[in-house]
């Protein structure tokens, strides 16, 4: 029987490069996105589903679910990829952006994994996929909103993880690193605000992400890391989405606080 997979934030970027490979893979692909209308190339695939999905509607959440079940008759995968990053010194951030990333990253995550649950443990079976980041065991300057919400995600899942584990789903983690799209794209929302104390920070952060050595995965690395989280089998949680996040994360755990965030300092100091 041909599996199905249903994925958010399928738009752009990882969503949409994940859309994309479970598609060619043979899956059935539930395609979601605040404005599906604009979809061109998916709504051409076989096997692709497109449905209006907005993490902070409910309603729009169990339209989608209850319309995809229906066409393919069960779900047996959520990718939980809608989200984006703000950005910026905490003291001048608008509180309408904090409540929204908050929100977006983490109540919407909740809710869509909420709605699917009960699906999975009626088949006492299923996979939910959560798009971390390295952002969720280590931070960068100006990210405390970011960072508090993929924290919170890396918190919720391992602790799911318990959880699905008595009604036989599994929960996996997708941590990628520096993704060709974030920057500058609609997923990525930065507030410099006035303060002329914070500007240097700033300025060196900024240089910092356009350094040419950064490694960068594109999305497709990233989706096909997703592929092997939700068809290996195993009870693995935590998947790393590779170079920068490797090397990065692994430093984070092996080096004390000190040596670790001395090395991030040196790098904003150039």
């Amino acid at each position: 029987m041909t599996k199905t997979i249903l994925i958010t934030g399928a738009s752009s970027g990882i969503g949409k490069a994940t859309a994309r490979h479970f598609q060619q893979q043979g899956w059935n692909v539930i395609v979601t996105m605040r404005s599906p209308e604009m979809e061109t190339e998916l709504r051409t695939k076989k096997n692709v589903q497109l449905e209006r999905l907005d993490v902070l509607d409910k309603e729009s959440i169990d339209q989608a679910l209850k319309n995809g079940i229906q066409r393919f008759g069960r779900i047996d995968a959520l990718l939980n990829n809608a989200g984006y990053g703000a950005y910026g010194p905490l003291e001048t951030f608008p509180r309408e952006n904090i409540i929204r990333q908050f929100n977006t990253n983490v109540i919407g995550l909740l809710d869509v994994s909420r709605a699917i649950i009960p699906h999975f443990r009626e088949n006492k079976d299923g996979v939910l996929v959560n798009i971390s980041s390295i952002g969720g065991q280590m931070t960068f300057a100006l990210g405390s909103l970011y960072h508090g919400t993929k924290f919170a995600v890396e918190g919720i899942s391992e602790s799911l993880y318990y959880e699905m584990a008595q009604i036989g789903v599994k929960v996996k983690i997708i941590q990628p690193g520096f993704i060709s799209t974030d920057f500058g794209s609609r997923s990525f929302d930065f507030q410099a605000g006035n303060v002329p104390d914070y500007q240097p920070l700033i300025k060196a952060l900024f240089k910092q992400w356009q350094n040419p050595e950064n490694i960068v995965s594109p999305p497709e690395l990233v989706a096909r890391v997703i592929f092997e989280a939700v068809t290996d089998g195993t009870d693995k949680l935590r998947y790393r989405a590779r170079a920068d996040a490797e090397f990065l994360l692994e430093k984070r755990k092996t080096t004390s606080d000190v040596e670790f965030l001395n090395m991030m300092k040196k790098q904003l100091a150039g």
